[in-house]
Formats: C-alpha cells, structure tokens, sequence
C-alpha cells in the first residue's frame, strides 16, 4: 500500500469520526442541552447541604431576626416577607439551626399564612 494511500485513508478515517460526533451532538450540541442542567441542579443541591452553606444561611437568618426584633411596625411586614421567602427552601430541622431562629421563622409562617 503507498504511503499516500494511508494518509488519505486516515483523513478519511478523522472526517467519518468527526461526522459521527457532528450527528450524535448536532447542531445544538444534544447531549450538553440535555445533560449539563441536570448536571447544574446536582452540583446546586450537593452546595446546600454543605455545612458553609447552611451556617451561612443560619447567618443571614438570625441578622435578619435582629433586624426585624430592631425595626419599627411600618417595616415589620415587609421584613417578615423578606425572611420567609429566604427560608423557604431551607430545611430549618437541621441541628445547626437554633431552635429560636426555627420559632421565630414558623411564627412569621404562620402569622403570614393567618392574614391571607
């Protein structure tokens, strides 16, 4: 076989392969559209169960609590909102969580599920 035979024959080979990849990614790269946002949402929940990520929220909750323990009524409502929006996706039964920040969250619940 000449020498010309196999390098043609491999470029040959690389185009084949470069095809495939092309139909099995297409043009809207398939695999990555379907797969990286699950990828995402796998990397975002491993975050929130993290020890930082849940002293951090823990953090922020209780800054918030003395916020709203230090303002006066007419700011009340909308700090409530604030912090109950903020906790909602936040598992306030993990033992990191003082069991004060937990009631004052539940009764803020409550209180804004009563006034609807």
């Amino acid at each position: 076989m000449k020498p010309s035979h196999v390098v043609g024959i491999a470029l040959l080979a690389l185009v084949a392969l470069l095809g495939l990849a092309w139909v099995v990614q297409g043009n809207e790269f398939f695999l990555y559209k379907t797969f990286a946002p699950k990828y995402e949402q796998v990397r975002r929940e491993t975050f929130e169960h993290t020890r930082s990520f849940t002293q951090g929220m823990v953090q922020d909750l209780q800054k918030m609590q003395f916020e709203y323990v230090n303002a006066d009524d007419d700011h009340k409502d909308a700090l409530a909102s604030i912090i109950v929006h903020r906790a909602a996706g936040f598992d306030l039964n993990d033992p990191v969580v003082p069991a004060d920040l937990r009631q004052f969250v539940e009764r803020l619940r409550r209180e804004r599920t009563q006034a609807r």
